[in-house]
């Protein structure tokens, strides 16, 4: 299939409001549908499918809108660049076929895509595709892919079941029948058609040595990467607990690493035994801290995730009782209301309207009573968890430095750089303690706000409907 954009006189096109606005239409519902769809107006932000072949395409640009976009075409453009993606995170399916694609890259955001095509481009080598693990079908047929070797990058796609690579100077090595479904044992399809069973065998016997070494790299590698990944996680529950660094000589080795006066006094004879054992018990008070402040953190987020718990049991509870008043009201007058709609007796229809408008207005009241005695509960379970944040945060602000003097009769001989080492810690300690207890109580007030307004609006909607529709009778009979 040859590109649309080899006659040099057509200028390129731009991604701009006008196109995006044509496509949608086109690609709208039709008849009827259609006519309603246009009138309401398009929301591109609910657009799933969008299809944008053959525009003569440069670049990829302004659809950073379209953000519930499953299935994305930009086939058959002049397209020499992937950008302009990262905020289309739904994307499943994605067609960059027959463009002037040199690199693979801009695809950071995608993690839930499976299907990608990049036929026939320009690209010559498989990179910047580590967030593709939900990769299944890949075509990146005819393309400048010439290092076998290189396909080993695809072995981190796990879920890769189809793969076309062909087209490809790759292809045309002598080993690549053989080489593919050896190192790719996952894979079903390469270059449309089904890899049978002992063809895989055949493979993996040929290639045996140099996969089961492969194999134990990954597995090296990827112990590494699973070590890291857990000294990154404690490193952040150690940050969350303005601790990190505590749990070792970390404070201590930060203050002689500038104190260029005690690597001169190592120098001198018994020095370095002597800072050794005053590493030693530096090392046991920090340790102190550290376990002290790990336990602070626990113990405040234990008492959020209490106070959490108490919200939310409290919220559920009052809107399991408002929908029950909402539906005894409904089984009461639903019937009620439709006679009504067909009464033709304009005095008797009034007479029954009046007392029915009563009625709503007793609905409104109790739901807003309802509501009022959710916000005073709220109030008073907020104010209690203040009260008891609050001392505990107090509480472990007074112990967090009661062994203070112990530092700094550990320290009293050296330099002021130490002290202030020390004080800079427990300022850290101290300040972002507070902090952390001013955003949180910040944090339940705002929340609670725009969780009542938007319990208020629900309550009038819903009441204002059913005044509404007591008005249209009214006006019905005038």
């Amino acid at each position: 299939m040859s590109r649309p954009n080899n006659d040099k006189t057509i200028e390129p096109s731009v991604i701009d409001d006008k196109m995006l606005e044509e496509m949608v239409k086109k690609q709208g519902p039709s008849g009827r549908a259609g006519q309603i769809a246009h009138s309401e107006g398009i929301h591109l932000k609910d657009v799933d499918h969008l299809q944008l072949d053959y525009q003569n395409i440069l670049k990829i640009d302004n659809l950073w809108q379209f953000t519930s976009l499953t299935k994305l075409q930009l086939d058959n453009n002049i397209i020499e660049k992937i950008e302009g993606l990262n905020t289309l995170v739904s994307l499943v399916w994605l067609d960059l076929s027959f463009n002037n694609i040199e690199m693979i890259e801009g695809l950071d955001e995608l993690v839930k895509l499976e299907d990608l095509s990049l036929y026939s481009n320009r690209i010559s080598k498989f990179e910047n595709m580590e967030s593709l693990v939900n990769l299944q079908i890949f075509s990146i047929g005819k393309n400048h892919i010439s290092d076998l070797e290189s396909i080993i990058y695809l072995r981190r796609f796990k879920r890769l079941r189809t793969l076309n690579l062909a087209g490809n100077p790759v292809s045309e090595d002598e080993r690549y029948s053989m080489y593919i479904p050896a190192f790719l044992p996952n894979l079903m399809y390469l270059d449309f058609r089904l890899i049978d069973i002992s063809t895989k065998e055949v493979a993996l016997q040929m290639h045996y040595s140099a996969i089961a070494n492969l194999a134990h790299e990954e597995d090296l590698e990827l112990k590494s990467l699973e070590k890291m990944r857990l000294e990154e996680e404690e490193l952040s529950l150690h940050k969350d607990a303005y601790v990190e660094y505590l749990n070792g000589s970390g404070l201590f080795d930060s203050m002689y690493a500038e104190d260029f006066e005690a690597s001169k006094l190592l120098l001198l004879p018994g020095v370095s035994e002597f800072v050794e054992q005053y590493k030693v018990e530096f090392t046991e008070v920090c340790q102190k801290l550290f376990t002290y402040g790990l336990e602070g953190f626990d113990t405040r987020k234990k008492e959020v995730k209490s106070l959490l718990e108490c919200l939310r049991e409290a919220k559920e509870d009052n809107r399991q009782n408002g929908i029950k008043m909402i539906e005894a009201f409904e089984d009461e007058n639903k019937e009620q209301l439709t006679e009504m709609q067909h009464l033709t007796d304009s005095l008797l229809l009034e007479n029954k309207i009046r007392p029915f408008r009563v009625e709503i207005d007793q609905l409104w009241s109790r739901l807003m009573n309802l509501e009022m005695q959710l916000v005073d509960q709220l109030e008073e379970t907020t104010r209690e968890f203040e009260r008891n944040i609050s001392e505990i945060v107090s509480t472990y602000i007074e112990n967090l430095f009661i062994d203070k003097d112990t530092v700094i009769n550990t320290v009293n001989a050296s330099h002021d750089l130490h002290l202030l080492k020390i004080d800079n810690q427990e300022d850290k300690m101290v300040t972002k303690t507070n902090a952390w207890l001013r955003d949180i109580i910040e944090k339940l007030h705002v929340d609670e706000v725009d969780r009542n307004r938007n319990r208020v609006l629900e309550i009038n909607i819903y009441v204002n409907h059913w005044r509404e529709e007591l008005d249209f009778l009214e006006l019905q009979e005038q």
